[in-house]
């Protein structure tokens, strides 16, 4: 694994020589429009870096884009890897992991979730504070990787205390309304059942999602400092009357774009 992260650093490296992003970002279903904000951009499509997994969920770019944003030097993935694409969780976090061989030290990853939380609804953007995973795979199981991190790191603080208290001031100064809670993996592709929904919230669970917590425990494990957002494109299974669907999602963020991309640019820009 770790000749085949070089690989594909030395790939992105070559695209942008010297180039070394302070931020990774991963922008989750319709969420990719702040790519297009980025300065001085770089963009490799991730069939061209060796070794990428492609990106193949609806909504998913599938490009890396390198270059300024907030002032930031960032590295922003257009497009994740989901289990439920067929990747295990190795292959859905390698860009994590290859991101944090090129220099990125904190991650930002947002996600497209849905709402299970009293008071919540589709349009609120929910500040990460903690997640649960009880699905039965790890992205750090089999050999672990030295040149990332120990062989059993600690979650306690996976999404790191000053980056959700710089989330929190950064929407004080907007006055952008911010939820806060715990967010609950589920592999998919189906959507969860109302009794899974049940289940969850009974757990303490206030949004649920494909993706993310694979990434953050990559992180994690790697060192890296984690800022976490959630979407709420729609209220989770038996929460509303109509069915869910992929369509709901994608109209969902693009409703929301505005005010989710002057959240992300705006810690950018207080992160220090």
């Amino acid at each position: 694994m770790i000749d085949r992260l070089r690989k594909s650093v030395q790939a992105i490296q070559g695209r942008a020589p010297g180039f070394v992003p302070e931020v990774a970002l991963i922008l989750g279903s319709g969420l990719g429009f702040l790519a297009d904000a980025v300065e001085c951009a770089v963009t490799v499509p991730y069939a061209d870096i060796p070794e990428f997994p492609v990106s193949t969920a609806p909504g998913h770019a599938g490009r890396l884009v390198l270059g300024i944003l907030a002032g930031k030097k960032v590295a922003v993935m257009q497009g994740r890897f989901h289990y439920y694409e067929g990747y295990g969780f190795a292959e859905s976090v390698y860009g994590v992991r290859a991101l944090r061989l090129l220099g990125a030290e904190t991650l930002l990853v947002t996600n497209a979730a849905g709402g299970l939380g009293d008071g919540f609804a589709p349009g609120d953007i929910m500040l990460i504070e903690d997640h649960i995973k009880f699905f039965d795979d790890s992205p750090l199981r089999g050999a672990n990787i030295p040149e990332l991190g120990t062989r059993f790191p600690d979650m306690s603080y996976a999404y790191t205390p000053a980056l959700r208290e710089v989330a929190v001031n950064a929407a004080r100064t907007l006055d952008v309304p911010l939820k806060r809670g715990v967010y609950m993996y589920f592999p998919g592709p189906q959507y969860e059942t109302p009794a899974e929904i049940r289940a969850a919230k009974a757990l303490g669970a206030d949004a649920v999602g494909m993706s993310t917590v694979p990434e953050v425990i990559a992180a994690a494990h790697a060192g890296m400092n984690t800022l976490g957002f959630s979407l709420i494109c729609n209220m989770a299974a038996g929460l509303q009357t109509h069915k869910l669907s992929e369509q709901e999602v994608l109209d969902t963020a693009e409703m929301s774009k505005g005010v989710f991309s002057r959240l992300v640019l705006r810690c950018l820009e207080m992160m220090e």
